[in-house]
């Protein structure tokens, strides 16, 4: 059981789909013994994700830093002039983005997601959620229910070192070597290095580094490496942390003169990570058409039906609409073989084959592991 397991408010700080979808994989821990600064006594790498499941902290609160080059300029070019004021999704590809975070307890947690035009503020206090446009001036208040108050995830766009690393740990399996190298500083505290490798040859992960902080327990800093590169693809890291509880103020949401709040929603679920917004908690579209998941660890692959073709979408959509789509689809190569026809896009950490008769195959794997699924 890992810390976001025991302590689940910890899961929705910042969180990101897309750093589970790249780092989703597995470790064995072996008995390498960290070759720590002579400050910091040793400790084997069982010993290490012991700290980490077991890690416990009253509060903290600190800035973090995500920055990620997936090797995809043509999609970030793209993703920047649809939505040139949004930077979140452009900059989880090409870019970074920076966070400040307070937590103090189960029912008390704040995320403000720092922009260059202004903040986007997800605060909880016991049964109360908001999420707060400063730009706008506009937010939305949804209460939890007494049965519900376990958010999975609050909209936002940078993963938190915790639930990176949770998600690097997620499988306990024989397809990684797991070592450490000793001992490191991040945001001014000693850490433990943890260096996780795939096994796979279809992954395209080379490896996972987390930086564990060595009183604390939780991951300061983790790094995820495409195979045969020197520099992380992915980053996310404490730049500043305290594990001083926070004040209770930071937790009191109080609107600016001329806010407007709308009152709505129930519990938080996979709608707000897109829209901003509380979930209704309805399930939508055709339950038949609903992601599957194909395999685990490393090479977990993801596959869905899109509602329609790429070229019938194309065609129903505004002509702005379909210069864009033809743009994106532009970048992206054709391939085809027994499985059928479609397009590849390829990053330095995921791979995605759009068919033309409307498959969805994703994950962190070579082209032909797609191919052979669809």
């Amino acid at each position: 059981m890992s810390v976001f397991r025991s302590r689940p408010a910890l899961r929705w700080l910042v969180p990101s789909a897309a750093a589970v979808a790249v780092i989703g994989g597995g470790a064995a821990a072996g008995t390498i013994v960290a070759s720590a600064d002579p400050a910091l006594p040793e400790r084997t790498a069982a010993e290490l994700l012991v700290d980490l499941q077991n890690a416990d902290p009253d509060g903290l609160s600190g800035t973090v830093v995500q920055s990620s080059d997936l090797g995809l300029p043509g999609i970030a070019g793209l993703l920047s002039q649809a939505a040139p004021s949004g930077g979140g999704l452009t900059s989880l590809i090409a870019g970074s983005n920076t966070a400040r975070i307070w937590y103090a307890g189960e029912d008390k947690a704040r995320v403000a997601l720092l922009g260059t035009d202004g903040q986007t503020d997800m605060i909880r206090n016991g049964s109360d959620v908001w999420v707060w446009n400063s730009k706008e001036n506009t937010g939305t208040h949804a209460k939890l229910p007494a049965d519900k108050q376990d958010p999975k995830s609050l909209p936002s766009g940078v993963p938190s070192p915790q639930e990176a690393a949770d998600a690097a740990l997620s499988a306990i399996n024989p397809s990684t070597e797991v070592a450490t190298t000793g001992a490191a500083e991040v945001a001014g505290r000693d850490a433990y290095e943890l260096v996780l490798t795939p096994r796979d040859s279809e992954s395209l992960v080379g490896q996972v580094r987390l930086a564990i902080d060595a009183t604390e327990h939780i991951p300061l800093r983790v790094d995820v490496y495409a195979k045969n590169t020197t520099k992380p693809a992915f980053r996310v890291a404490f730049e500043q942390i305290s594990f001083d509880v926070p004040d209770a103020e930071q937790f009191t949401f109080n609107p600016p003169p001329g806010a407007k709040v709308d009152e709505a929603g129930t519990v938080f679920g996979p709608d707000a990570a897109h829209t901003g917004k509380p979930s209704t908690g309805k399930p939508s579209g055709n339950p038949g058409d609903e992601p599957k998941v194909i395999g685990e660890g490393w090479t977990t692959i993801v596959s869905a039906k899109l509602p329609e073709s790429p070229d019938k979408a194309i065609a129903g959509a505004d002509k702005d609409e379909a210069k864009l789509a033809e743009s994106f689809l532009g970048t992206m190569p054709k391939v085809s073989g027994s499985w059928g026809s479609g397009r590849l896009l390829s990053g330095a950490l995921f791979t995605v084959l759009l068919t033309d008769d409307g498959r969805v195959f994703a994950g962190a794997v070579t082209p032909e592991a797609l191919y052979e699924v669809a």
